[in-house]
């Protein structure tokens, strides 16, 4: 992987292709790899970001309390290294709310806007509560437990499910638990998407157990520019369980 310093955090990425610049924000708790069967598909058209957010992969982890501010300020000091003025950026999960962060802070470095398995509302109550918990149990016990529970969760595909208990278990509990704080105090971001006018690409299984695909059809129904593509049988990892359908999505962001 490529590196670099941004924000006094190593941040680790690959690159690939020529085109349109085009970021993949990986989820909770994993890293840039959940993109890998997308890169054959879209680098002919794209030059491809995928970077390992701050806590995740390769790149460094700070104390462990983030905010989806801290992610976009290390988005954009990438884009700013590379020379990139403008790029389509695609969040998966919680790379979702980072991507929304973004276009709530930088707009106008927006050329494009993609949702895979996200959502735009906040955290209720209990789950905001539940998420301070899991922080500081990872923090006292350890990744494992989240990488059962989660596994299941994800996918109803066994062998992928083996394949990311074996990506959440390569994680550090300080990314996890910052990750998890930030989540749990993102903004709410129903009210900026009547604003966007660039395109905004929705793709969401119909299988998810995690975020059910009524939130991608709302904000569908509330953007200028929205397309949804809804996958039969796929669960919150559409980019590997069904990466050409994906991949077909994420096309129009060209």
């Amino acid at each position: 992987m490529l590196k670099t310093n941004v924000n006094g955090i190593k941040i680790a990425y690959e690159r690939h292709g020529v085109g349109t610049p085009l970021v993949l924000i990986h989820g909770y708790p994993l890293d840039h790899t959940i993109w890998d069967l997308l890169v054959p598909l879209l680098e002919p058209g794209f030059d491809l970001i995928l970077p390992d957010l701050r806590g995740f992969g390769e790149s460094g982890a700070p104390t462990p309390h983030y905010s989806m501010d801290d992610f976009t300020a290390d988005l954009i000091g990438l884009l700013d290294q590379l020379g990139i003025q403008k790029a389509a950026i695609v969040g998966h999960s919680m790379g979702g709310y980072i991507t929304l962060a973004f276009a709530r802070c930088h707009p106008s470095r927006l050329r494009g806007l993609g949702l895979v398995a996200s959502q735009a509302l906040p955290d209720p109550p209990e789950k905001k509560e539940g998420r301070y918990q899991e922080a500081e149990h990872i923090l006292a016990h350890g990744i494992r437990d989240v990488a059962e529970s989660m596994s299941t969760k994800l996918t109803a595909d066994t062998v992928l499910q083996t394949k990311l208990k074996e990506l959440m278990l390569r994680q550090r509990p300080d990314g996890l638990a910052g990750a998890l704080r930030a989540m749990a105090e993102r903004q709410d971001s129903t009210l900026l998407l009547p604003e966007f006018d660039f395109p905004v690409v929705l793709v969401h299984g119909l299988a998810d157990k995690l975020i059910p695909v009524e939130r991608a059809r709302d904000i569908g129904d509330v953007v200028k520019k929205g397309y949804l593509i809804e996958i039969e049988g796929a669960g919150h990892m559409p980019m590997m369980e069904a990466p050409q359908v994906t991949a077909d999505a994420l096309k129009t962001l060209l």
